[in-house]
């Protein structure tokens, strides 16, 4: 059985199991005692779909309006003027063959990878080093494309990738304890419209089942689903 601090105990003392309307959820979360770290602060969303069917997987990016209050180390793996451009726009690596040796040798020292559709082929063949750390190159998230300038800069400024687990659900950052109320909330909303508009064509019945927030070292405080039932 887990154990739990007594910090942590404290705080569950402070959240009851009650939904909350985002903008309460949110405050609880604030007015929670702090870590000695910057804790980041999370939504988890429990979706009403078969992950083992195809054709209802769910998965995208989205732009937080407020940032990830994190730095995102960027690389790109382009052709020779790609590459440059995607450097102008501040990707922290950029290149072609040299950039896929490294990855060979083990070098995956970056949060996110963007590549041009022309050297998907030989990305590819690094599947087996990127899939398991969630780092492979998708169209779907937006970073597979021609355009990287401007997928440099949405991932700078704050994009987000998404994907249901085996279980159904997702877990995605929305900032950083230090945000203001309104920051979050802005961010929430966005990913919440995100994950709805993902929803698959042949899902049925409940979409979004269960929503909830927590920081890094605190309880989760659940959302109420019918406040954002109307907008599904």
């Amino acid at each position: 059985m887990r154990r739990r601090s007594k910090e942590y105990k404290l705080k569950l003392e402070k959240v009851d199991r009650n939904p909350k309307k985002l903008a309460e959820a949110v405050q609880i979360i604030l007015s929670l005692p702090k870590a000695k770290f910057e804790e980041t602060v999370d939504l988890a969303i429990k979706l009403g779909i078969d992950p083992k069917q195809s054709d209802q997987n769910v998965r995208g990016a989205v732009s937080l309006p407020k940032g990830t209050g994190k730095k995102v180390r960027i690389v790109v793996i382009a052709d020779a003027d790609q590459a440059k451009k995607a450097l102008d726009a501040g990707a922290e690596h950029a290149g072609f063959e040299d950039i896929i040796a490294k990855i060979k040798e083990g070098w995956l020292d970056f949060d996110v990878l963007i590549a041009t559709p022309s050297t998907m082929q030989q990305v590819r063949t690094l599947g087996k080093l990127l899939g398991p750390k969630g780092l492979m190159p998708n169209p779907k998230t937006g970073t597979v494309t021609d355009n990287v300038e401007n997928a440099v800069k949405e991932a700078k400024a704050g994009r987000v990738e998404f994907r249901i687990d085996k279980g159904a659900c997702l877990h995605i950052p929305v900032g950083k304890i230090s945000f203001s109320k309104e920051d979050l909330i802005e961010n929430c909303s966005a990913v919440i419209n995100a994950v709805i508009r993902a929803k698959p064509a042949t899902a049925k019945g409940v979409y979004m089942q269960s929503c909830s927030i927590s920081s890094t070292m605190s309880p989760s405080v659940k959302i109420d689903i019918n406040e954002l039932q109307v907008t599904q």
